[in-house]
């Protein structure tokens, strides 16, 4: 099996877990949507995006680490295991040290008991157990995983609002019962128990990966903060009930950013075992892909902004249905977000993570200050341009920056064209002018058809060819 045969086999293994969960979710909008108000929605958000901020302390970033040397066969799998856990204790412990700041926050004080369960589930499950099946290369294990975990999520869901009526709590606790669940399977399946041995223990592996992941933690944090500090920040300034438009508005871009998870899931497999000694064909591997990868993500994202009337009317309740004015520009981000991660994949192949840590903190900072800038001008639509322009700074620097690793080919003439017709669709959705569908429309054909034959044809050479 060559390369592209194993990154194409490898993603449609990994589109199966990402679509089960990912579409299972969007299904259920019009559910929950129904039974939370907005209010109700944004405390339930609040607790998830706290989580996920401190879940890189909890971990010690270690998630990262798993996944680049469990692919390393230089590493003896039970040792980074075994190192892994430790790891997890260790940071599980230090992050308990964050409950009198997170009580502080409110609407967050009430429900830090659940916060932590909800972290410690998640990790054990996203950082630990999947990504060490992935690292294995268990895809079809994988994929089983991410249906059933999706099926579980859809069942607690429906019983713990519907019938129990818990509310916020049952909201959250639905996906740490699916994630338990979770784990209990990959354990059983997948023996990983069996590689928990302290015997095997390592010192100086887990030094290096913690020296690897280490400076994963800020580097996450600081994506945390592009991707969630305009929801902190529309709360504190807007209210209550506009972060919780802003945050269903978000689940529509986020179809994007599925089709770009399955794709670089499968992705990081590629590119860490990719011969580094040929360097001109992993030049043009990494190339090719990213040509691909690009026209994806422009067409996914023409025909969403055409959509997202539609989308909020068919997923959502009609009290959330003005969200749709925040979806165009938070499109346009996630954009953005996608090339940021997919060239980030350089950092990890040749584990220079300080280098993702710093490129982070530069996006981080710039978003911070402009959505103080601009979100009580703007609005919720303040946080999406905030979010464009730090993403777009980061994906500049990182193209420039990685030049000196792999020369990888950006087409930056395809995604200019491609950016400036999507620009113009999204303003024009938003202002709607007189026959805004048919500009809309003729817009989104023209990203589509200017896309289409540079796919068929990087489809047809990664299909029958190698390099």
């Amino acid at each position: 099996m060559n390369k592209y045969t194993r990154l194409l086999s490898n993603t449609f293994l990994f589109a199966i877990s990402t679509f089960s969960s990912k579409i299972l979710v969007f299904l259920l909008m019009p559910f929950y949507t129904e039974i939370l108000p907005p209010d109700a929605k944004a405390t339930a958000d609040l607790i998830i995006k706290s989580g996920n901020l401190v879940q890189p302390l909890l971990t010690l970033g270690i998630g990262n680490a798993v996944i680049r040397f469990g692919l390393d066969k230089a590493c003896r799998r039970e040792s980074v295991y075994t190192n892994a856990v430790t790891a997890i204790v260790m940071g599980s412990a230090v992050s308990l040290c964050f409950w009198p700041a997170l009580a502080l926050i409110p609407d967050l004080n009430q429900h830090i008991p659940l916060l932590y369960i909800f972290m410690i589930v998640s990790v054990l499950r996203n950082s630990l157990s999947s990504n060490f099946v992935r690292s294995q290369m268990y895809t079809r294990l994988y994929a089983v995983d991410g249906v059933l975990n999706s099926a579980l999520y859809v069942l607690f869901m429906v019983l713990f609002l519907k019938p129990f009526g818990w509310g916020i709590t049952g909201f959250v606790l639905a996906t740490v019962m699916a994630d338990a669940c979770s784990i209990l399977f990959l354990t059983v399946v997948a023996g990983l128990h069996r590689y928990l041995k302290p015997r095997y223990f390592n010192g100086r592996l887990f030094k290096e990966m913690v020296r690897y992941s280490a400076p994963l933690i800020p580097s996450s944090m600081f994506w945390w903060i592009i991707n969630t500090s305009d929801f902190y920040f529309v709360k504190f300034i807007n209210g209550n009930t506009m972060a919780g438009l802003y945050s269903v508005a978000y689940n529509i871009p986020n179809i994007i950013m599925m089709f770009s998870s399955l794709f670089t899931e499968a992705w990081q497999l590629s590119a860490v075992t990719e011969d580094a000694q040929d360097k001109k064909a992993r030049e043009r591997f990494f190339s090719r892909v990213f040509f691909c990868f690009q026209g994806l993500i422009f067409s996914v994202s023409a025909g969403l902004i055409v959509l997202c009337k539609v989308c909020i009317s068919i997923l959502a309740a009609d009290s959330y249905y003005t969200a749709w004015q925040y979806v165009p520009l938070l499109i346009l981000a996630m954009i953005f977000s996608c090339f940021v991660t997919f060239i980030g994949s350089i950092y990890m192949v040749e584990k220079r993570s300080s280098l993702s840590f710093y490129t982070m903190l530069v996006g981080a900072v710039m978003n911070l200050g402009l959505n103080a800038l601009l979100i009580p001008v703007m609005g919720p639509n303040g946080a999406a341009v905030a979010t464009i322009l730090s993403y777009l700074t980061v994906f500049v620097i990182r193209a420039v920056n990685t030049k000196k690793y792999i020369r990888m080919k950006l087409y930056t003439g395809r995604i200019v064209f491609n950016i400036t017709l999507l620009t113009a669709e999204a303003f024009i959705m938003m202002a709607e002018p007189p026959l805004w569908p048919v500009y809309c429309g003729l817009l989104t054909l023209a990203v589509l058809a200017f896309n289409f034959s540079a796919l068929w044809q990087s489809a047809k050479k990664l299909l029958h060819r190698g390099v």
